[in-house]
């Protein structure tokens, strides 16, 4: 065999030998990070298990309807959630419902008919202007202060966020007598009806639920809110919760509810809630 001949099968078994030893090296490694893998997330589910079963929150989403009473009206709002981690999860939520004035009073109309009260009408509000209502969009977390501790407990969150607010103002009417045309007329308060308006000797009661709603306006605003959930579901799967709370809102102009107060921009209250919903 000649020099050349040995030379070149050198050359080729080295090359061969230095590819195979590449191929090999860089197999190892794989075949280990997928075995790596593999124990982590083993390790990641006896984890998710155990925490499963002392009671903690373990899920992907979760929804959840509610009703809430304000210290100054009501409220009812769809709250959705996205797990994070154990302590935390993204909030978003909507919230519909009706803001008031702590001097509203009801009252009901009626007449003295030989002797015996007779109502006539719908009860109505003396003095109110304005209904109030709202529709609220945010975003926010929950944040786990305390488990269950088992399946039976009570956790305790903390839940924290803000978002846009849509006030929306719709006129009051009420259905009051007018003495110089003998009639019942629908009225909603102006200066030139005031003094019929706030007489209660011509007051029949409130209009209809549905009267002035095309008149109303639509004011901006936006809002924060912070508050405790303290969910007593019985199972990990289902949200029954109470919580406490307060909420701050500003609007854009002044909202006036009653005609004998200060109409404000800014409102502050606490409000207590109940809701429920299910996990996944």
């Amino acid at each position: 065999m000649s020099v050349k001949k040995i030379i070149f099968l050198i050359v080729i078994s080295t090359l061969t030998v230095t590819a195979f030893a590449q191929t090999t090296n860089n197999t190892k490694p794989a075949a280990q990070s997928k075995e790596d893998k593999k124990k982590e997330r083993n390790a990641r589910l006896n984890q998710l298990m155990k925490q499963y079963e002392e009671g903690s929150l373990i899920y992907a989403k979760q929804s959840a309807f509610g009703f809430k009473i304000n210290t100054d009206g009501w409220g009812m709002f769809y709250e959705h959630g996205k797990y994070k981690t154990i302590k935390k999860t993204s909030l978003w939520w909507l919230e519909l419902g009706e803001r008031k004035s702590p001097k509203e009073e009801k009252i009901s109309s009626g007449q003295d008919i030989g002797g015996g009260f007779i109502l006539v009408g719908n009860p109505y509000v003396y003095g109110k202007e304005n209904n109030f209502y709202y529709l609220k969009a945010g975003v926010g977390q929950q944040y786990l202060i305390g488990g269950k501790g088992n399946k039976n407990g009570v956790a305790v969150s903390a839940i924290y966020g803000g978002g846009l607010s849509l006030g929306y103002l719709k006129p009051y009417y009420l259905n009051v007598h007018d003495p110089n045309t003998n009639t019942d007329n629908d009225i909603r308060y102006s200066d030139t009806v005031a003094d019929k308006f706030l007489d209660p000797t011509l007051i029949n009661g409130a209009s209809g639920f549905t009267k002035g709603f095309t008149e109303g306006k639509f004011v901006p605003g936006a809002y924060a809110r912070l508050a405790l959930r303290f969910d007593y579901g019985r199972y990990n799967e289902l949200l029954s919760a109470l919580e406490v709370g307060i909420n701050a809102e500003y609007y854009s102009k002044e909202m006036p509810i009653m005609i004998q107060n200060e109409p404000k921009q800014f409102f502050y209250n606490a409000y207590i809630a109940i809701e429920f919903g299910k996990r996944k």
